[in-house]
């Protein structure tokens, strides 16, 4: 995955990033996911396509959030509603200049 900060005029100053997404286990029956968050809020969803690989091209923005320094991200696995998904360790992203 790519990512940068966008300046306050560009995309609202948000998170962007755009990358690939894959589901490297196609025959366990789960889809993939990957979970991005700004400083201060909540993750926001962007889901893949089970048995195959998606190209992801994505701001998380919020009015506030160009004044934030962090994000986070991580990959997970939906293994449905009767078990808790797995999710990868959060790889945090700093915003040059804060």
């Amino acid at each position: 995955m790519e990512y940068l900060w966008e300046p306050k005029g560009r995309n609202h100053g948000g998170f962007h990033f755009r990358g690939h997404l894959n589901d490297s286990k196609p025959n366990d029956g789960h889809n993939v996911y990957v979970e991005v968050r700004v400083e201060g809020y909540d993750w926001n969803r962007f889901k893949g396509v089970q048995k195959k690989k998606v190209s992801l091209d994505k701001v998380v923005w919020d009015g506030a959030a160009q004044y934030t320094s962090l994000a986070e991200m991580r990959a997970c696995r939906d293994r449905g509603t009767l078990r808790p998904d797995n999710c990868s360790d959060p790889r945090t992203f700093s915003r040059k200049g804060h």
